[in-house]
């Protein structure tokens, strides 16, 4: 069985109305479609407690657990004519404990895991979160600064982190930031045995078995928030069926691409 675990979100874009997010929320875009079976584990702070279990509950269309505590992490968003978005931090979420109380992970083994914030997550949370499961981080959740105001990426994250990660998702910016202009080919030195970069609408990059392979994707030019999310999930759903991480990057960016349309995928 799949899971996804992260934070939810309070998000503002382009100065709409706050609005939920977060990787659980994003990501059960397309497990809806791909894998139904899935289940959220989800984290916000007691004063949304009751909005997001009532989103959860209606709008997710798969099994969710929430564990609450702290502030519910907040973003500001906005997006130029081009898709770069530029972000505000307005509140940091309460870090994932090594055993949240109120979550069951039976039966999962794989597991998406999804930081908005480098504080979401430390080495020993997902030590133990991959006892027995392969685990995807979303590599925001190294670079992502938990200071509030204007969204800092840099790399100075705790690398041993990684030993615990079989894949590795970054979006592009993110891989700059841990290793500047070097090729990006030079990110498999991390470690990680699978890496996958996302360029938005240019597609996507697969570092595994010793080659890099360029994903193309189709590209939709609408509000992209979340899209990253669904695209994880669905590449980790489409590995967890025994598709090759190419094969499951196309996949991904299918489906992603037929979400953003509203298509059927």
């Amino acid at each position: 069985m799949l899971g996804v675990i992260g934070h939810l979100s309070l998000d503002v874009v382009d100065g709409g109305l706050p609005r939920i997010g977060g990787g659980p929320w994003h990501a059960a875009r397309a497990l809806r479609v791909v894998q139904p079976d899935a289940v959220l584990y989800a984290k916000c702070g007691e004063a949304q407690r009751e909005r997001f279990e009532g989103e959860l509950a209606n709008g997710a269309g798969l099994a969710a657990q929430l564990s609450v505590g702290g502030e519910t992490t907040a973003f500001s968003m906005t997006y130029d004519e081009n898709g770069v978005r530029s972000m505000t931090v307005e509140a940091a979420g309460e870090p994932w404990r090594t055993r949240e109380p109120s979550l069951r992970f039976d039966d999962v083994d794989w597991l998406q895991v999804a930081p908005l914030l480098r504080s979401d997550f430390d080495a020993a949370t997902l030590a133990e979160l991959a006892r027995g499961r392969r685990i995807l981080l979303d590599g925001q959740g190294l670079v992502r600064v938990p200071r509030p105001g204007p969204l800092v990426l840099d790399g100075d994250f705790d690398h041993e982190m990684l030993r615990h990660v079989a894949i590795l998702k970054l979006a592009e910016e993110e891989a700059r930031a841990i290793i500047g202009a070097a090729d990006l080919e030079t990110l498999t030195s991390l470690g990680v045995p699978e890496v996958v970069v996302t360029f938005g609408l240019a597609g996507s990059l697969v570092l595994a078995g010793g080659r890099a392979t360029r994903v193309p994707a189709d590209p939709v030019h609408v509000d992209p928030t979340g899209a990253g999310d669904a695209f994880a999930a669905a590449y980790l759903a489409a590995r967890s069926t025994g598709a090759g991480a190419v094969e499951a990057a196309r996949e991904a960016s299918a489906l992603v691409a037929a979400l953003l349309r509203g298509s059927d995928p």
